[in-house]
């Protein structure tokens, strides 16, 4: 049985739920929230569609309900309005995750747990901090989100499967991102080749702006904001993603965000690098061969992170 339980239930929390249910991944879906009459009728609407997919059962509670949970999202917090930073909704949602940390780990003590609500890298390094649970099973969804955006620019640009698409966005999930192009790669071709050989039939893609494709990276969130007034749909699948691999019997490799000890002159702060996940959590860290550039770039993360750290009531 795989009972996954679901903190908060916004537009995050219920598309979650809903993207969960529809690909067959959990068994038993509890969604929690303090207004539990929004619980109580996303739980519902997603209910009524069961008969045509497989079988779960879903239904809203509180922590209790919680008990048993192979894994905890938690996605509850203040929404980024258009126009604001992640970063700036921090010690609001810092302290909304400092509130819930002792209520869900009283009830699901074994659990891995996911944090997706923003700033996602502090709110996982606030729950290392506040909670008694085993590093490995603390896993920000950090970077995966970004990553996805990515690959799925490089497949517009190429013209190729996004599956084919080997790249990563390294740092925090926000402004100081950026990706380590010195090991992205599209079927092992590294990317700075692969205008000569993807598109064949003597036509050349267009060349591949870094700078643009990485703005692009970082501004996407804040585009469909504005667009749309907010993000769930991308998010969403990639959680279910980190979701499906943590419930799998073979590990997988992504970018999440996690404690760092060291690794990349890198201590203290939760950030995205590359780390093989499997049904216990955080297996181990890759320590990707990146350039003394890129690393330089990472530190710099770091250095923003930690900033915004020391400036919270943490």
């Amino acid at each position: 049985m795989n009972k996954i339980a679901i903190i908060g239930t916004g537009s995050v929390g219920s598309t979650i739920a809903y993207t969960l249910t529809v690909m067959g991944i959990a068994s038993e879906i509890v969604m929690i929230d303090v207004n539990n009459e929004k619980a109580l009728g996303e739980a519902l609407d997603i209910r009524q569609g069961l008969p045509f997919c497989t079988p779960c059962s879903i239904y809203a509670g509180d922590y209790s309900d919680a008990a048993g949970a192979n894994i905890v999202i938690l996605t509850s917090g203040i929404a980024r309005k258009p126009g604001q930073t992640r970063l700036e909704l921090a010690q609001t949602n810092v302290n909304i995750t400092k509130s819930i940390i002792p209520e869900i780990t009283k009830y699901a003590p074994d659990a891995n747990y996911i944090i997706v609500s923003n700033p996602v890298d502090i709110l996982t390094y606030t729950f290392h901090k506040f909670s008694d649970l085993p590093e490995s099973r603390i896993i920000g969804s950090g970077t995966i989100l970004d990553t996805a955006r990515l690959r799925a620019r490089l497949s517009e640009h190429y013209k190729i499967s996004q599956k084919n698409v080997h790249a990563y966005v390294f740092g925090e999930h926000g402004d100081s991102s950026f990706v380590p192009w010195s090991v992205a790669n599209i079927s092992n071709i590294p990317i700075d080749e692969c205008k000569n050989l993807v598109l064949g039939n003597g036509q050349l893609a267009p060349d591949l702006n870094y700078a643009e494709v990485e703005e692009y990276v970082k501004k996407s969130g804040g585009t469909v904001i504005q667009r749309k007034g907010a993000t769930f749909y991308a998010v969403s699948i990639s959680v279910c993603h980190v979701v499906k691999c943590l419930l799998s019997e073979i590990d997988s490799t992504m970018t999440v965000s996690t404690l760092m000890h060291g690794e990349y002159g890198i201590d203290d702060v939760c950030l995205s690098t590359l780390c093989v996940v499997g049904n216990d959590g955080i297996r181990c860290k890759v320590n990707v061969p990146i350039t003394d550039e890129e690393v330089a770039k990472l530190r710099r993360s770091a250095d923003t992170l930690k900033a915004v750290i020391n400036s919270l009531d943490i």
